[in-house]
């Protein structure tokens, strides 16, 4: 069943294809959607998710930042995108499930990030059929809360394992660990590694000896070789006989 408009009911849908019809004055054939059609998508990363999807409306969808013990919860409806037949023709709105726009939020998020594997290391995502609050998941889907708080925990250690190799071969530079290794770091409880510290306090400046960029904590350029009188790490130094 549908309805044919020859304006747009509200704005928004793929912006693209409504500011199109609006200069060309042309008419939409409208779906109607069925409002039991919800799936709420669970998250205990401890981290606000904004996941954009550019070709349907609504396609803006902000997950909040959750634990295993207190989840974040986003319920979603359908989407829709538009078919563009004919210039002449009017603009038909195809209805996108919300299983289909769960899955995509939840698959493509996870999908971009470093170490996932979408099976045993991933972040801890996943959606449910219905809407659902915070208490009824942690009551009936107790098993899948525990599934995805052990996934993340697999990913966090694979982005520590991750940083710490990313710190010895860099030597010590902070600008390349990603803010999710510190994120993971702090969820694993491993508060003494180094590159956990702020960064800024470990800002790279340039070697007063050859000017290549260099941390200041440490008295020995990697570059030149040359000893930093004025570290006080410097008094420290050996040389072999």
């Amino acid at each position: 069943m549908s309805e044919e408009v020859g304006v747009p009911i509200r704005a928004g849908n793929t912006q693209m294809a409504f500011t199109n019809a609006l200069l060309n004055n042309r008419r939409l054939i409208r779906s109607v959607k069925n409002p039991m059609d919800k799936c709420t998508i669970v998250s205990v990363f401890p981290k606000e998710i904004v996941e954009v999807k550019h070709t349907i409306e609504p396609g803006r969808f902000i997950i909040p930042s959750g634990t295993y013990e207190e989840p974040g919860i986003l319920v979603v409806g359908s989407s829709s995108w538009w078919k563009d037949i004919d210039i002449d023709q009017p603009m038909l709105e195809i209805p996108v499930s919300s299983i289909q726009v769960a899955e995509s939020i939840v698959k493509d998020y996870c999908n971009g990030m470093l170490g996932c594997d979408m099976a045993d290391c991933m972040p801890g995502l996943f959606f449910a059929l219905g809407p659902h609050t915070s208490l009824q998941v942690k009551t009936n889907f107790k098993t899948e809360l525990e599934n995805a708080k052990n996934r993340q925990t697999n990913w966090f250690k694979v982005l520590v394992r991750l940083a710490d190799s990313l710190w010895a071969r860099s030597n010590n530079n902070p600008l390349v660990i990603h803010d999710d290794m510190r994120l993971a770091a702090r969820a694993l409880n491993f508060n003494e590694k180094p590159w956990l510290r702020d960064f800024q306090a470990a800002e790279l400046k340039p070697c007063k000896f050859c000017g290549s960029l260099r941390n200041p904590l440490y008295p020995i350029c990697p570059s030149c070789k040359a000893i930093d009188s004025d570290n006080p790490l410097s008094k420290d130094i050996k040389f072999a006989v």
